[in-house]
């Protein structure tokens, strides 16, 4: 671990050297916006800067340090969060018109844990409006810029997340996956990131976008950074009646385990159907690579997964509808065209067909665990290409633009509606040097084993570890 650069660190790396007294929460912060000075501009990916209180908190943090008053495991660590994440007394945007100046009243527990743990705060990231966009388009801010590739998407919508945490401007960051929205930046920006199981996480004080699936998660440069935040943040939350009350396993105690002995199954079809060649041969490299380590890699038949990613589309689109119903009757005016075009498209759908999606999922999650019951996660691309560019997944000035954008998000999209955790990894790169990442995907509340298999894949390999030059 070299200290010269702490921008560089992982969120452990950088919460040990804290802790440890080898680095100050000042000097780290500091590192952060330089690199945040020289890269906004570029990439787009903050929505807002906090330099003079972000040192002043480093500072505080710093003091009770000095001390011996240590708040928790993130003590003085710089991050900054997807602008839908509710603070008291901060503009929270989301990434919309609509929300410009809305100022929150309280703060969203997820938020509020990583603050207990003692986190500073940079500012806030960008995002697609609303959470609803898969590319990091945004009508009102403009689009966020691939740090491997500025003419190429991040992803969407945590695209500020994926494209800061690429750029080592902050050491994770949070991001929501509804369909996608996690996973697809972490693919197209060269990161991790976890989508968690419905329900592990609450969900109080984050922008709603779908009541049954929306998940709040992380990003990170590492799986072991992901155990450390998504341990902060799981369990049980009266102000969220949906998040879950199993105890918190001890993921960060995951990752130390070895991947030997473990299986993992490939679809025999659908994930591996129609790949661009060098998301395919990631895979076939991934695979090879995993068998090098001990684990046993063998094919399986999953249910037909064309069917979910259907249902998953329909009920994201009646949901979001009905969320944003009254907005959509008072301020039309105040959406980005595509946005709007796809929440007034889901007020044609029949009432009837989104409960029979409802009514079907139960019968659908249960099919999948029982075709997966002979490995411990499936492994699948996260999207079958890697980063298109912002021009040709842009709906208003390219022709084909529709189908770029309903390709991209294929195969995250069944993931969402069984509501399962899926854990997104750097596994290599294209011939043009853009990331292509792979997913794991496992069974309900199992992230633990996601984690174990990640962080061992990153103690093979260094692909996480690779960094865009500014």
């Amino acid at each position: 671990m070299s200290l010269s650069d702490p921008a560089l660190l992982t969120l452990t790396e950088v919460a040990q050297a804290i802790a440890t007294k080898k680095l100050s929460s000042r000097d780290v912060t500091q590192a952060c916006l330089d690199r945040i000075a020289r890269a906004q501009q570029k990439l787009n990916a903050f929505m807002a800067v906090e330099p003079e209180s972000a040192l002043a908190a480093a500072d505080a943090a710093d003091a009770a340090l000095a001390k011996g008053e240590r708040k928790g495991p993130l003590h003085g660590v710089p991050l900054a969060h997807k602008d839908m994440y509710y603070e008291t007394g901060f503009v929270v945007t989301c990434g919309s018109k609509i929300r410009r100046d809305f100022v929150a009243t309280t703060t969203s527990t997820a938020l509020q844990r990583l603050k207990d743990a003692g986190q500073v705060r940079l500012g806030s990231l960008q995002m697609s409006e609303f959470a609803y966009g898969p590319t990091g388009h945004n009508a009102h801010y403009g689009a966020v810029r691939n740090p491997w590739g500025l003419d190429h998407i991040t992803g969407g919508s945590s695209s500020g997340s994926g494209s800061a945490v690429a750029a080592r401007l902050t050491f994770a960051a949070l991001g929501s996956d509804t369909g996608g929205s996690i996973r697809m930046p972490a693919h197209f920006c060269g990161v991790t990131g976890l989508k968690t199981t419905v329900g592990l996480v609450s969900r109080a004080g984050a922008m709603p976008l779908s009541h049954s699936l929306d998940t709040v998660g992380p990003l990170a440069r590492t799986a072991e950074d992901c155990a450390l935040l998504t341990g902060l943040m799981a369990g049980a939350d009266p102000a969220d009646p949906t998040a879950s009350h199993r105890p918190v396993p001890d993921y960060l105690a995951a990752t130390k385990h070895p991947l030997q002995g473990l299986s993992i199954g490939i679809p025999k079809s659908f994930y591996v159907d129609d790949l661009d060649s060098e998301v395919a041969r990631v895979l076939d490299d991934t695979k090879a690579a995993l068998v090098r380590e001990g684990v046993r890699v063998v094919e399986v038949e999953l249910p037909d997964q064309r069917q979910l990613s259907a249902a998953a589309q329909l009920v994201l689109a009646v949901e979001a509808a009905g969320f944003h119903g009254g907005w959509m009757r008072e301020r039309p005016q105040d959406y980005g065209p595509q946005v709007l075009m796809r929440l007034q498209n889901a007020l044609a759908i029949p009432a009837v067909t989104y409960l029979e999606a409802m009514r079907w999922r139960g019968v659908a999650l249960a099919e999948f665990v029982a075709a997966v019951a002979g490995v411990d996660a499936v492994l699948a691309p996260v999207s079958p290409v890697p980063a298109p560019t912002i021009a040709e997944s842009d709906v208003g000035n390219s022709l084909n633009a529709e189908a770029v954008i309903q390709r991209l998000t294929r195969f995250t999209r069944p993931i969402n509606y069984l509501g399962l955790p899926s854990l997104a990894l750097p596994c290599g790169f294209s011939k043009a040097g853009l990331p292509i990442g792979l997913q794991l995907i496992g069974r309900p509340f199992d992230e633990a084993t996601l984690l174990r298999i990640g962080a061992g894949w990153q103690r093979a390999t260094d692909f996480h570890r690779q960094c865009p030059e500014l």
